[in-house]
């Protein structure tokens, strides 16, 4: 991955976690690896733990942990209303830019 996509990835790697979070429940390295398979192979775990605990800050994600054979209990994130709204918000934002993106794209061609 590239400086410009991991950049334009920054933007919004919060509504791509939400959208994880929608499909299922899910704690921190399931996250990730869900994403690697999905194509973000350069997706540090770090990166997302730390959009994690923002989300969980703001009040978008419920949590609760879990006993793990290996190690201490793992966090288990829900999306709950607020994140559902916070993703449909970010559906909504995602959509709008990609049409724009596009209408300069094909204006260009």
């Amino acid at each position: 991955m590239g400086k410009q996509d991991t950049e334009m990835l920054k933007g919004v790697l919060e509504g791509v976690v939400l959208a994880v979070l929608a499909g299922r429940p899910a704690y921190g390295y399931e996250i990730t690896a869900d994403l690697r398979e999905r194509g973000f192979a350069d997706l540090a775990e770090g990166t997302v733990y730390a959009i994690l605990v923002r989300i969980e800050q703001r009040g978008l994600v419920d949590v609760e942990k879990v006993a793990s054979e290996k190690g201490p209990p793992r966090k288990v994130f829900t999306l709950n209303d607020d994140g559902r709204a916070q993703l449909a918000e970010f559906w909504t934002t995602w959509s709008t830019l990609a049409d724009r993106l596009e209408a300069l794209r094909e204006k260009r061609k």
